[in-house]
């Protein structure tokens, strides 16, 4: 089983200088950097607008950019790309993934959503009940348009397009491995038919878990229909993270920042009403944490020394699971802490983790090979020819005759 960082630029108040978004986003960086050091897989990087104090990271693809520069080794995972068109056209989201995977050297991993909040939703103009059906059209052109030379075009329901040519196109062909984020067993297994990667964040038991991934693989081998060019089947979970020698400690400094992202999920995608700019979700976390917990013992499990951490891990892994993405980087959790935590979990566990993982991914490709093939050969022979000669060339504007008087500046 793999190791990934998930990042969502948390941000509680009160803002201060000596706590701002500049050092919120370098002190990402530096644990992206050490991530690459450690051998952990994938560095995770959310996409949320307006979302005050639970997530600051509205561009990921200009931090992904920064941490590919600074790296060498470690998946870069756009996690997720908000795919609503009026949130993001989806020639300019073909446009940087490619990007990003050229200056990575091909490291790039495409996560896709459809955004839950309200918040979000209504700030784009979005109605709620188009989201899905939204997020399966330009999904689907988004992958296209990497993948064609040229793009024939769309004529859709929530966006059109003429034929161009998408460029630059990704360093990875067809395209980088495509992901969805998912939050219940439904979400899942439609991942797994459609050929995408699931992003759960939602922590089953072991046992659940082992249940989801045999119905996932077991629908990707037998009735998977890829939505992309090309089917990456992977199951990734969040689960949180904090290690130290004495478990006591690890809880200190842990465990809020744990319940304070789980708060943000609650506040945002459940209940909460929000003012912008006003509402100070900080303080009313402090309160309702005095009145309940937003943590399960499950999740607390992931809260403690290496060895112990390892063995709730290690459950998952004799599920099939095949990435824990872990969450240390949430509320006012210190990021001295989050290193240190990193550098001792890699020392030991993970290099376990990772020797097993060779044959794992082997005995996976044994069985997966084959029917992904036959999947694949089926769909480029189900789609319709194109013939680029059969497009008109673009023109360019006309121009206007201007005269010396359009010059001049307004009085």
């Amino acid at each position: 089983m793999k190791f990934g960082l998930f990042y969502e630029m948390q941000h509680p108040r009160p803002w201060t200088e000596e706590r701002s978004e500049a050092r919120a986003l370098s002190n990402i960086l530096d644990q992206i950097v050490a991530g690459d050091e450690l051998g952990y897989h994938c560095a995770w990087l959310v996409e949320h607008h307006f979302l005050e104090e639970h997530s600051h990271l509205s561009a990921p693809e200009c931090v992904l950019a920064a941490a590919a520069a600074r790296t060498q080794r470690i998946r870069l995972g756009h996690g997720i790309v908000n795919m609503l068109p009026a949130v993001n056209h989806p020639a300019r989201v073909a446009e940087r993934i490619a990007t990003v995977d050229l200056i990575s050297g091909g490291r790039v991993e495409f996560g896709t959503g459809e955004s839950a909040t309200r918040v979000e939703v209504d700030g784009f103009g979005v109605e709620p009940e188009e989201r899905h059906d939204m997020w399966l059209e330009t999904v689907r052109e988004c992958a296209r348009m990497m993948a064609l030379t040229p793009y024939p075009g769309f004529e859709g329901e929530f966006f059109r397009m003429p034929c161009r040519n998408v460029v630059p196109k990704p360093l990875q062909r067809p395209h980088p491995p495509m992901w969805v984020a998912c939050t219940n067993r439904k979400t899942i297994l439609m991942a797994a038919q459609l050929g995408l990667g699931a992003l759960t964040f939602t922590i089953p038991d072991p046992k659940e878990a082992k249940e989801l991934v045999d119905e996932y693989y077991d629908i990707v081998r037998s009735s998977c229909r890829p939505i992309g060019q090309a089917i990456n089947p992977n199951i990734a979970m969040v689960a949180s993270f904090m290690v130290h020698e004495d478990p006591e400690e690890a809880t200190r400094r842990g465990l809020e920042g744990y319940e304070a992202f789980n708060y943000g999920l609650f506040r945002y995608f459940v209940t909460g009403k929000h003012h912008p700019g006003r509402t100070d979700m900080w303080s009313e976390f402090q309160k309702m944490r005095g009145r309940r917990s937003f943590s399960t013992e499950e999740a607390r499990r992931g809260i403690g020394t290496a060895e112990s951490v390892a063995a709730y891990y290690r459950e998952y892994e004799e599920a099939g699971v095949d990435q824990i993405v872990l969450l240390a980087e949430s509320g006012r959790t210190q990021p001295e802490h989050i290193l240190e935590s990193m550098h001792e979990f890699a020392a030991g566990p993970l290099q376990e983790f990772e020797a097993r993982d060779l044959e794992r991914v082997r005995r996976k490709e044994r069985t997966l090979t084959a029917p992904i093939r036959r999947t694949l050969e089926r769909q480029r022979a189900e789609a319709t020819p194109f013939d680029p000669n059969s497009v008109p060339p673009c023109k360019p504007y006309r121009r206007t005759k201007r005269t010396e008087t359009d010059y001049q500046p307004a009085r």
